[in-house]
């Protein structure tokens, strides 16, 4: 735990060095509250409640870029192979890059929380436990699955192939920038099989309904899992030198973090519990000016 903390501080200062991190970290998320609350957000503050969930989500999500990119680079740099120098293992170092970038996020948080109260009028706060919950548990699994992608590539050009990828599906099918409700159901269905879906939606039903950590809870679940699952795989895929290349035997390790992801899919298209919930959420909002273009809900 020594180790972890020390690495963690270590870590802390070298990612304020690194400008990819700081832009998916503070600029992107900062941009997309303004552009969003602006653009969508004139339906007042229950609205504004609304939009500051899915900002946040993106916040969180902005784990998986930045954390990538800041390891590939570190590992390209030669730093990976400084700290393998000292008598820590991959586990140590990848848990202290899951919380200083959790560390790191946070300061941002409270400037789009500042700024929707202060600048925006908003005054519903929903169920803050789940919402810190959500945000603790959902920046651990995006940072994870970070992680993973920076232990399987092995170039800065192939991680930002990779994430411009596994970034456009959870950007657009995950509810985070057009609600769910506004696709067809068959869409809506395929989106549980993301885990960001599960993050949006959770923070949507803490901060609009006010859903406690019990509602969310299948949400919570399903995030802590991913946590401890990618973390795995990362760990046992992590590599110090640059000039180690990843087998593609290896690569079918990253199977086993979709793994938890195809069975709650399965089970969330089997229980229409999530696509009812999103779309009791998107009903509520209508009243309030809130309103995108789609062809809406279909059956």
């Amino acid at each position: 735990m020594s180790a972890t903390m020390a690495l963690t501080s270590v870590r802390m200062r070298l990612a304020l060095r690194n400008k990819a991190f700081i832009f998916f970290t503070v600029v992107m998320p900062i941009a997309f509250l303004f552009g969003f609350f602006l653009v969508f957000g004139r339906g007042g503050p229950v609205a504004i409640t609304y939009l500051l969930g899915v900002v946040l989500a993106l916040t969180v999500m902005g784990s998986f870029w930045g954390l990538s990119m800041q390891l590939v680079s570190f590992r390209e740099q030669g730093i990976l192979r400084r700290f393998r120098l000292t008598p820590i293992g991959p586990g140590p170092l990848l848990a202290s890059s899951i919380l200083s970038n959790y560390m790191l996020t946070l300061p941002t948080i409270v400037i789009e929380y500042a700024a929707a109260y202060w600048l925006f009028g908003m005054r519903q706060w929903g169920d803050l436990l789940s919402v810190v919950l959500l945000l603790t548990i959902g920046s651990a699994a995006f940072s994870a699955f970070g992680l993973i992608v920076a232990s399987v590539t092995n170039s800065m050009q192939e991680t930002q192939a990779i994430n411009n990828v596994v970034w456009s599906a959870f950007f657009f099918f995950s509810g985070a920038t057009v609600p769910l409700p506004v696709f067809p159901v068959w869409v809506q269905h395929i989106a549980f099989y993301l885990p960001a879906t599960y993050l949006v939606s959770g923070l949507e039903r803490a901060m609009v309904m006010g859903t406690g950590v019990v509602g969310v809870g299948a949400d919570l679940i399903a995030l802590a899992v991913s946590v401890v699952v990618a973390f795995e795989v990362s760990r046992r895929l992590f590599r110090w030198e640059p000039e180690a290349k990843v087998s593609s035997r290896a690569k079918v390790w990253v199977l086993v973090a979709v793994i938890p992801f195809l069975l709650l899919g399965a089970y969330e298209s089997h229980s229409h519990r999530g696509v009812a919930e999103m779309q009791q959420i998107f009903r509520t909002m209508a009243p309030h000016g809130l309103s995108f273009t789609g062809p809406g809900p279909t059956k």
